[in-house]
């Protein structure tokens, strides 16, 4: 997809040089959004998102990122819950003024009305109301910088869009954004996992008891992470029981069975890492509290092929959307199956009947193995990018640079998504059928994400 290529020739008359100086911000590729003609005013239809720029999407991603990270709580399936209601919001907000699509409203049940649709709108700055909304009200615990920071974005993007803008339109933009971020919130309070950064470790659930069943791990030992999360309500797929993944290989602790093997690859996988294979097992760990947590991951590589794409506000809002739902879908379903099956973790299976003193290269997560959430939310995710921009999508991930780990190209957002699922495999905390068929039901999901009907 190039839809950055809408730029050329937009706006009556105006070349390629003043259209990008109209953008604001255009140097970094990115334009916050476009300033109005003269000629319009209150009555008068305003350009489409087409000719606005991603930036005003993307620098509220970046700190939506940045929530994720520094907010107690948000452990992998409340962050994915956050980001998907995140995309909706934005896309909701500008839908009226994206040429050739239509309100997910009556596709997503009991997702209220939104406000009438008009293209006398500044599309930027409603979404500039909208994202600052709805992160508030989806990070109400968060640090009192974090909340700083939202205030000061939103100033400092209302600023830099409405120079030129009158005070009407300018109001009736943030109330637009506010109206429709309002509705968006008030329905995820309804769909399960509300508040759920303060109740990740419920405790009234009682695992079963059994060989073959998850018993908690080292180092930490915790109780059963978010167990009741597969209930809750999805956006695409019709239920966490949807695209399911089939059983996993019997248990046995014959060493002769199929199971055995498959505990002994993980074993030897980690006792015999090469350099490379650790690298891709630290690069996706994107533990929570350090990282955005996998979701996250996703989402940040979505925000790097917009840049590189110098995209439209089109395309940013229809990306985000749909990476957000899909990998709040891909953790509800993926967090089912695991709490229908059980299946304990290797180290578990290791400790008992291969070596009582292994450890993995990574801490075990506090839930049970089958299936990968990492492979689960790396089909989803990938394979609507995939849908978005072609396969063969040649990128770079500069996600943990920050952290200082080296980026990684892929020739293919497949690439990414099997990397990330057999990084689970070197970090000794996942046996390969959860890998294999996690991707496989991340794929089914991000497939019924983007059969979605965004076009109207």
């Amino acid at each position: 997809m190039n839809d950055h290529e809408h730029t050329e020739g937009a706006g009556a008359g105006w070349s390629r040089r003043q259209f990008l100086e109209r953008m604001g911000g255009a140097g970094a590729g990115l334009a916050l959004g476009l300033a109005i003609p003269p000629s319009l005013s209150l009555g008068t239809p305003f350009p489409s998102t087409d000719q606005f720029g991603a930036g005003i999407a993307v620098n509220w991603f970046d700190l939506a990122l940045r929530l994720v990270r520094t907010t107690p709580g948000f452990t992998p399936p409340v962050a994915s819950r956050a980001l998907g209601y995140t995309g909706l919001t934005l896309y909701e907000s500008v839908v009226p003024g994206m040429p050739g699509y239509r309100s997910l409203v009556g596709a997503l049940p009991g997702l209220g009305r939104m406000p009438g649709g008009t293209t006398a709108q500044h599309w930027p700055m409603v979404a500039n109301a909208a994202l600052a909304a709805v992160l508030r009200a989806l990070f109400p615990t968060t640090s009192a910088e974090n909340l700083r920071s939202i205030d000061a974005l939103e100033a400092r993007m209302a600023r830099g869009l409405g120079s030129s803008v009158p005070r009407g339109v300018q109001q009736r933009a943030i109330r637009r954004g506010q109206t429709v971020a309002a509705i968006v919130f008030e329905w995820s309070k309804s769909g399960g996992g509300h508040e759920g950064y303060l109740h990740n470790f419920p405790s009234d659930y009682v695992p079963p008891v059994g060989d073959a069943y998850w018993v908690p791990t080292p180092e930490g030992f915790l109780s059963a992470l978010q167990p009741y999360w597969g209930s809750n309500r999805t956006f695409a797929v019709s239920s966490g029981a949807a695209c399911p993944p089939g059983d996993h290989t019997p248990f046995s602790a014959d060493p002769s069975s199929a199971f055995y093997a498959e505990a002994m690859e993980t074993y030897l996988a980690v006792n015999n890492l090469s350099p490379e294979q650790e690298a891709i097992a630290l690069f996706w760990s994107d533990d929570p509290g350090t990282t955005a947590t996998p979701p996250g991951h996703s989402v940040a590589i979505a925000s790097q092929v917009l840049r590189k794409e110098k995209a439209t506000l089109t395309t940013a809002a229809e990306t985000y959307a749909k990476v957000g739902m899909a990998v709040a879908d891909a953790f509800v379903c993926c967090w089912h199956t695991k709490y229908v099956y059980n299946l304990l973790r290797p180290v578990t299976y290791i400790q008992r009947y291969i070596d009582g003193g292994w450890l993995p290269l990574l801490n075990t997560p506090p839930f049970p193995e089958y299936t990968s959430g990492h492979s689960v939310q790396s089909g989803a995710a990938f394979q609507v990018l995939t849908d978005l921009f072609g396969d063969g999508y040649r990128f770079v991930d500069h996600t943990h640079d920050a952290r200082g780990l080296a980026p990684r190209s892929f020739g293919s957002f497949f690439e990414a998504a099997e990397e990330a699922a057999i990084s689970r495999l070197y970090g000794g905390i996942h046996y390969r059928p959860a890998i294999d068929l996690g991707v496989d039901q991340g794929v089914c999901i991000g497939q019924t994400v983007s059969a979605m009907p965004f076009r109207g």
